[in-house]
């Protein structure tokens, strides 16, 4: 079940709960707004994405949606996707590690700023959605499945497209949409699973 808000994204990662709720309790004390995007907190200015936070298994992030335009403050940045993320930058923490406001507020003032300015990196246009026969065939003789997919996001879509597209044997592509149909019924992402509690 998706979380709602920052809090509940908190509480629900209780090895990060403390760590997330200080990240969290700098972020607002600027012109930044919470809300929950993707399943995760992320904060606005005017509707516009700037920073985010989150949990993963060995780490927990603060990232910038066009962190490649940060220039004062670039010695924590690391580009999580190598060759995949043109904007996108972060600073991970592992357990332990300190949470200074004095290092990390500058990182988030610059990007308040930049955004301010209209500074930003424009998305690569998306790859054409290309579905799989195996996908096209389940369609024409379920439509519930047709328009559960068609409502999903053009990146989840892609997402569901190439998870059967790239499995190399047909049994493994079949055995692959089976376990994806309830969920793209559901509405789900292929990766949702990991963003909840």
């Amino acid at each position: 079940m998706p979380v709602k808000n920052v809090e509940e994204y908190i509480s629900c990662h209780k090895h990060w709960e403390e760590e997330l709720r200080q990240l969290h309790e700098m972020i607002i004390t600027t012109d930044l707004e919470p809300a929950i995007k993707w399943g995760a907190p992320i904060y606005t200015l005017e509707g516009k994405n700037v920073v985010g936070i989150g949990a993963f298994k060995n780490h927990y992030a603060l990232w910038f949606f066009n962190g490649a335009l940060l220039k004062e403050n670039t010695s924590l940045l690391v580009n999580a996707q190598e060759g995949k993320t043109k904007a996108l930058r972060q600073i991970r923490f592992e357990k332990g590690d300190e949470i200074r406001t004095s290092a990390l507020l500058p990182y988030i003032l610059e990007a308040i700023q930049n955004q301010r300015e209209g500074k930003v990196i424009k998305p690569v246009k998306q790859k054409e959605l290309i579905i799989p026969p195996e996908l096209a065939k389940a369609f024409n003789s379920d439509p519930e499945l047709r328009s559960a997919f068609n409502m999903l996001t053009p990146g989840k879509q892609r997402e569901y497209a190439e998870h059967i597209s790239n499995a190399k044997r047909e049994t493994t592509r079949l055995s692959r949409l089976e376990k994806i149909t309830p969920m793209i019924k559901d509405g789900s992402g292929l990766h949702d699973k990991y963003k909840n509690c």
